[in-house]
């Protein structure tokens, strides 16, 4: 009788069925990756990337991080200024350190807030190459010719301007910066206390201009400079403004191609035979009519309002510090919106704001 076969070695039915153990590659850095080029993860080299893709990866970088990605290479230079990341230039959380005086133009700013904003706009005007089609400023931003006048240079393509605070701004500058911008569309801008230059300037160079956003006083002066210079003008946006009864019936029956109107929140006056001050609440029969024929017609005069409640506590010229950050940036018009802050200049920018 045969003897049976002894079952194999545990070590032998492992070498049958495992291969050999061999020691893993060694680990290599990122940068290795990137030299190499051609490894098993990526079937690229960094230079030759799409660049759709490095703009994809470049739109969640804010100004600081894209500053030094810009200088790497050529390709990664144009893919920083690609006009899907420099669509909207938001500075609205950028403010100067001043003081408020009595003598023109009432308000003394701190040099190192000039400096300050004078490197943020030359890192962001050579980045951005021309592409800047919105641009943001804070109410409380009090830049001077020279900022508006390198921003006016460097950004011909403009289509949106939400203006800081005038008081350093002469005629001149403002005149030789709305020249350049052909192709504005929307402004948003604080009360000037002449605006038909302004008004005029627009009509002249900005062919396809047809939004125009107040914020604080509008007087039947200012009506009668829109309603002469902007006759075509579709949206106008009076939002937390000191409106005259006379300047919203000079709107009404004169601006004939005017689709929207927001007087929300604002507040509405006139003056009474005694020469006193006396305030609207409602709007009457003819002014509803009148506003019937637009597309959109927002309008709160409501006590209950808190927004109403703030105006009539401020008389009318509001005081935006008092209020929430964002109080500012809102607008029932959707078009004029700011919405939240954008991602190019938030708050990790601090780093890039300092001054030595």
């Amino acid at each position: 009788i045969p003897r049976p076969r002894s079952p194999p070695e545990p070590a032998a039915v492992g070498a049958a069925l495992v291969a050999p153990w061999l020691p893993p590659p060694p680990a290599r850095s990122i940068r290795d990756l990137i030299i190499m080029g051609e490894s098993k993860w990526m079937g690229k080299r960094w230079e030759e990337m799409d660049t759709d893709v490095l703009v994809k990866i470049f739109k969640e970088l804010n100004l600081v991080e894209l500053s030094p990605v810009s200088q790497v290479c050529r390709l990664w230079r144009l893919a920083c200024s690609d006009p899907l990341i420099w669509g909207t230039l938001d500075f609205g959380l950028l403010k100067s350190n001043f003081i408020q005086t009595r003598a023109s133009p009432y308000i003394w700013v701190d040099d190192r807030s000039d400096k300050r904003l004078a490197k943020i706009l030359r890192v962001a005007m050579a980045i951005s190459r021309g592409n800047v089609n919105c641009m943001i400023f804070h109410y409380n931003l009090y830049m001077k010719d020279e900022h508006l006048h390198y921003i006016s240079q460097r950004s011909p393509n403009l289509k949106r301007l939400v203006m800081p605070a005038w008081n350093r701004i002469s005629r001149a500058g403002i005149c030789q910066a709305i020249e350049r911008w052909g192709e504005l569309e929307s402004l948003t801008m604080p009360t000037i206390g002449h605006p038909p230059y302004i008004m005029e300037g627009l009509a002249n160079s900005c062919k396809n201009f047809k939004e125009l956003k107040i914020m604080g006083s509008f007087d039947l002066l200012f009506a009668s400079a829109v309603t002469t210079y902007l006759p075509k003008l579709k949206v106008l946006s009076l939002r937390c403004s000191k409106v005259t009864m006379g300047a919203l019936q000079c709107v009404l029956n004169s601006l004939e191609h005017l689709e929207v109107l927001n007087i929300s929140h604002c507040l509405l006056f006139e003056m009474a035979t005694n020469g006193r001050r006396q305030v609207i609440h409602e709007l009457d029969n003819k002014a509803l009519e009148r506003a019937s024929r637009l597309r959109e017609f927002h309008h709160c005069q409501s006590r209950q309002c808190v927004a109403c409640q703030r105006m009539m506590l401020d008389e009318g010229i509001l005081r935006w510090y008092r209020y929430e950050d964002w109080f500012w940036r809102r607008d029932e018009v959707r078009s004029l919106d700011l919405k939240d802050y954008g991602r190019l200049f938030g708050a990790q920018c601090e780093m890039l704001t300092s001054v030595d």
